[in-house]
């Protein structure tokens, strides 16, 4: 069994001696640079465009508008495509726009010989704007006269849902309820991978080929063609090593306007390469959501009734626009079940940059309000926090009615006990219970709720193809893409484990080509070992059928008598070696009597999901003189089903937990609320969580086998940054006995807290 096993990553001695190749590194040094001109102006319409001095610099190869551009809506966002109108995403892009909506929209760009000279034209394109009024706040957008937008969408509303379940009219009439109102407020964060968004494309015989740092290979070719409006088929994405997307990558950013450019230049080879500054400000961001939650609560802990309102900051397009709040929204219900509910969530465009998605989709801002109130709560009424959720959280048997998603174990319950016993929560929460210094220490906790992968929302299909190779050994090819959090580890374990042969017999072809690699949609919603799982357990066993078939030829052996064992065929009536894979494999390949190259190919269309839940508990040192907030301890407890590769996992929680930390203590882009305008689109000003940050990132799971799954496996990958925030944020409360209603806890927001409070 290699399952379980924490073997070195498939690509690790690659990466860290530096062989591995990027996009940039596959780039000829003869590609022509393209750079784009963003808008200066956070809503309005472009009149003119001057390119008159930019054309005379030398090097520069041509200028494009978005006057000459043409005028076809595409949707940008990476989800699965559907033939059902009402389920595909907005179409509210051009390659370039003249209606310009936030600060940082794609105006013009120019293709020169050199970065110099494409920066020069850049400087010297002379842009003329009619301006309009900009509206930045989510809720201010939604008031009559506010500016609009896009005209389809009234009010600025991009999408709106909601639940209902039982009479809160009727429930709150109960007498002796406590009733907890509260408004939170989450920002807007940038994911801060390592290699920002980089693409390259030429012309070959009437195809375009994009070479590009993305998530979503397969989806992309499909945006690129919708965007150009030529056939799917004549688009060609290849996707290198990444480093690193957390879900900015799982837009087409910008592959549909290189491919463009290229084929404007008479299908040369054009670079697009952004700066960080456009990273931060021209990519994608994470929804800031403004939540609104009333609870009426028993004097025993549990609740009567409850309403929820989110607001989602969506910026200027869709992207992956009301999902977002969607999904938050859902979390509520189903993590604390209760029989009266109203929740609605409504995801609103403004003129600030567009929101896309961000590791967690949704659930990060909406556990920040939601265990902050449980932690609210269970002060009010006196109540241990962790006896409170024990008492409200999702029972085991609870089915979800639309998912179908079934909680099988007594996860929560598993997690909070290994979290309460690594942190010494009980004895703590004593100790610090009556602190009077200006140094003053508290513990807190939280819980989350997450889904695997997207069905029944969305399409979840997995293609995978499995060849043998003369030598014995196995490749591997999955439109499931590696992007730095070691899937194609997972996925040559999940091979081995199943063909029966050794880990190192197993070669994962990283890099996806949507000319050869099988259809999949590519890496997000913490899908990747799950669905993944499906196609590689069924491609190995029709691969394994069709060795042991062959075998039986050369055995004389019944295949019901045959297995593969570390590589080599066995007779299992009596455990004998009949021969190895090597000589199986070169006698097909080679055969006069009988070649035959071994391969098998398949899909598995996955029509289940699975819930994905775990704990994290903070502890936090607060000097309440200098509003300063230490983080000393921290753990993650999660329930991902059984672990193919412990460090993997490990190493998965521990980014997720420092992202968390970031949003949480330090993280938020600024907008001038008097222009529009991004402050901090740098990592110096933007002050991004470090290793100088954290203390001891402790780790932990509770491996309940998830009976869906091909491997017992399910979602991590996302789950990690969920619960940090509100954790830290209820030691805060625990420590000073004040509650913070949004994030980040800089000094400057706890200064303001503690002023309103009295505390200094």
């Amino acid at each position: 069994m290699i399952i379980g096993k924490s073997v070195a990553r498939v690509d690790a001695f690659d990466k860290v001696t530096g062989r591995s190749k990027y996009t940039d590194d596959l780039c000829e040094k003869n590609a022509l640079v393209a750079k784009i001109y963003h808008s200066a102006i956070a809503n309005g319409k472009v009149t003119s465009i001057d390119t008159s001095e930019a054309e005379k610099i030398p090097g520069v190869v041509k200028v494009v508008t978005c006057f000459d551009v043409p005028k076809i809506y595409f949707p940008t966002a990476g989800h699965p495509w559907s033939t059902d109108t009402s389920h595909q995403d907005v179409a509210d892009r051009l390659l370039l726009t003249d209606r310009v909506r936030f600060c940082g929209d794609d105006v013009a760009a120019v293709i020169a010989e050199s970065e110099i000279a494409a920066k020069q034209a850049i400087k010297a394109l002379k842009v003329e704007y009619e301006e309009y009024p900009f509206v930045l706040d989510v809720q201010e957008a939604m008031e009559e006269g506010a500016p609009q937008l896009h005209e389809k969408y009234s009010n600025n509303i991009l999408g709106h849902s909601s639940i209902r379940k039982g009479n809160i009219e009727e429930a709150i009439k109960e007498p002796g309820l406590i009733k907890i109102d509260q408004w939170y407020d989450t920002p807007i964060v940038q994911h801060c991978h390592i290699e920002n968004h980089i693409c390259f494309a030429s012309m070959e015989n009437g195809k375009i080929t994009v070479v590009s740092s993305t998530q979503i290979p397969h989806i992309v070719r499909r945006v690129v063609g919708q965007a150009l409006g030529i056939p799917w088929g004549s688009v060609r994405i290849v996707k290198p090593y990444i480093g690193g997307g957390f879900g900015n990558k799982q837009d087409a950013l910008y592959e549909p306007l290189c491919a463009y450019l290229s084929k404007v230049v008479g299908g040369r080879l054009v670079k697009l390469d952004v700066t960080r500054e456009e990273t931060f400000v021209s990519n994608r961001t994470r929804h800031a959501i403004r939540s609104h939650i009333i609870s009426w609560v028993r004097p025993d802990g549990t609740f009567a009734a409850r309403k929820l309102e989110c607001f989602s900051n969506q910026g200027a397009y869709a992207s992956h626009g009301h999902g977002i709040a969607a999904k938050g929204m859902n979390a509520f219900p189903q993590l604390y079940p209760c029989e009266n509910i109203e929740c609605d969530s409504y995801t609103v465009f403004t003129n600030l940059p567009v929101a896309g998605a961000m590791r967690g989709y949704g659930i990060p801002q909406a556990m920040f309000p939601v265990e902050s109130q449980s932690d609210d709560i269970a002060q009010a009424i006196g109540m241990d926090p962790v006896e409170f959720r024990r008492k409200n959280l999702m029972p085991v048997g609870y089915v979800d009615g639309f998912s179908k998603n079934e909680n099988y174990f007594d996860t929560f319950n598993q997690c909070l006990e290994k979290g309460k016993a690594y942190i010494d929560f009980d004895r703590k929460r004593k100790e610090y219970a009556n602190q009077t210094g200006p140094v003053r220490k508290g513990i807190g906790c939280a819980v989350f709720w997450y889904n695997t992968a997207v069905w029944p929302i969305s399409l979840e299909s997995s293609s995978c193809r499995m060849v043998l190779n003369q030598d014995g050994s196995v490749q591997v090819q999955l439109a499931e893409t590696e992007i730095g959090q070691g899937a194609d580890t997972a996925f040559a374990q999940m091979t081995a484990d199943t063909l029966g042969i050794p880990f190192e017999m197993v070669h994962v072809i990283s890099s996806q080509d949507t000319d050869v690699t099988p259809f999949g949609t590519g890496a997000y919603a913490s899908r990747q070992t799950y669905v993944a799982g499906f196609s590689i357990k069924q491609t190995a066993l029709l691969l394994k059928e069709r060795i042991l078939n062959y075998a039986h030829e050369l055995t004389r052996m019944p295949v019901f008598n045959l297995d593969i064992r570390d590589g080599r065929i066995v007779r299992t009536t009596d455990g004998r070696e009949l021969l190895t894979l090597e000589e199986l494999s070169t006698e097909a390949i080679y055969s006069l009597s009988h070649s035959q190259h071994l391969t098998s190919e398949s899909t598995y269309q996955i029509k289940s999901n699975a819930y994905s839940f775990g704990c994290c508990f903070a502890e936090v040192e607060v000097d309440i003189p200098m509003c300063k907030v230490k983080l000393v301890d921290i753990i993650n407890v999660h329930d991902c089903g059984q672990l193919i590769n412990p460090a993997l996992a490990q190493a998965q929680v521990h980014g997720g937990m420092s992202m968390g930390i970031g949003y949480a203590l330090s993280e938020q882009l600024l907008i001038d609320e008097k222009t529009g305008r991004t402050l901090n689109d740098n990592l110096l000003d933007y002050k991004l969580s470090t290793t100088m940050d954290h203390p001891h990132l402790e780790a932990q799971f509770v491996e309940n086998y998830e009976p869906t799954s091909a491997f017992g496996t399910k979602s991590l990958g996302e789950p990690p940054a969920c619960p940090v925030a509100p954790a830290i944020r209820n030691a805060i409360l625990n420590a000073t006995g004040v509650s913070m209603y949004q994030i980040p806890m800089t000094s400057q927001a706890v200064f303001k807290r503690f002023k309103e409070e009295g505390l200094i």
